[in-house]
């Protein structure tokens, strides 16, 4: 369980395919304090901790992890936004998130505005997935607010400490994004599918 607020941005040091795997190594001021077999979200998907050496770790992702989200487009060098699992008697300050990336987007705006950014995606509405105007939204393991809610897109508002401190700040227009939609707006969808 996480809360979308991103602790430190890591930079991809290594990058190596076993079979459908793909194993990631991650440079961050965090790797030293992590432990093998830790969960530990990489732009919203929740990775298990393989390795910890030399302030780097190490993460596998499966085929089905690369086929949902835009983990398999990392290169050398790409940021990558971490945060490490929830403390149970810690503040929420985010909301709900789990790690578990729902699907795809893409980003077709992007502005930058008198002290603050506006981004909008679109993603393929017919997965089910739903956002509404106010509510939470997880773009990379990002908690965020979602703004003019549409069928199959949405917009949100950065802050300045959240562009300075994510790796929102090299998102552009055509690029691929994970979203991870809110959990409780997920199960109403289910229910009312019923």
């Amino acid at each position: 369980m996480f809360t979308g607020i991103i602790e430190t941005l890591g930079k991809v040091v290594d990058l190596r395919q076993d079979q459908g795997n793909l194993h990631i190594t991650v440079a961050s001021t965090l790797s030293h304090e992590l432990k093998i077999d830790q969960s530990v979200a990489h732009n919203g998907v929740c990775l298990t901790v393989v390795a910890v050496a030399d302030g780097a770790h190490i993460v596998t992702a499966i085929e089905e992890t690369l086929n949902k989200t835009n983990i398999g487009d990392l290169k050398i060098g790409s940021p990558v936004n971490l945060e490490r699992c929830m403390q149970m008697n810690a503040r929420l300050d985010g909301h709900i998130v789990q790690g578990h990336v729902d699907q795809t987007a893409t980003c077709i705006g992007y502005k930058e505005l008198d002290g603050s950014w506006e981004y909008t995606f679109e993603y393929d509405a017919s997965n089910g997935n739903v956002t509404v105007e106010k509510g939470s939204i997880c773009i990379n393991g990002i908690s965020l607010t979602v703004v003019n809610s549409r069928d199959n897109s949405f917009s949100v508002a950065i802050i300045p400490y959240t562009y300075e401190h994510t790796n929102l700040q090299v998102v552009r227009e055509g690029d691929t994004v994970n979203l991870e939609f809110d959990i409780i707006g997920k199960y109403v969808a289910r229910l009312m599918q019923r």
